[in-house]
């Protein structure tokens, strides 16, 4: 059991987030599942998230993340989804149209 240290402590704290396209659409192919696959990569690394195991599907993500005690699972949710929605939009403005509500995430 690997653990990751903190100043004052010690720690093994794992979640498994499964999520999904809003209405299931599978749009997670080609350029949009690597931009995906970056933009959470580089999320996770900006909050000292550590990505143990993770598959992208057409139409939804599996994450097995360590993440550090002060991050509630909400909150880690909130930032993977949050920024890669927004980037996502901003790269491949046909998302839009398919998205109207600037919803990518259900």
């Amino acid at each position: 059991m690997k653990y990751r240290y903190g100043s004052h402590t010690v720690f093994n704290i794992q979640y498994l987030f499964a999520f999904v396209t809003k209405y299931l659409y599978q749009v997670l192919t080609g350029e949009v599942g690597l931009k995906a696959r970056e933009l959470i990569r580089q999320t996770c690394h900006a909050f000292g998230i550590e990505i143990l195991k993770g598959v992208i599907s057409k139409d939804h993500v599996h994450l097995l993340v360590s993440a550090p005690p002060n991050m509630a699972p909400s909150e880690i949710m909130r930032r993977i989804k949050g920024r890669s929605s927004t980037k996502l939009f901003e790269c491949f403005p046909e998302l839009k149209r398919r998205y109207w509500g600037r919803h990518f995430w259900a």
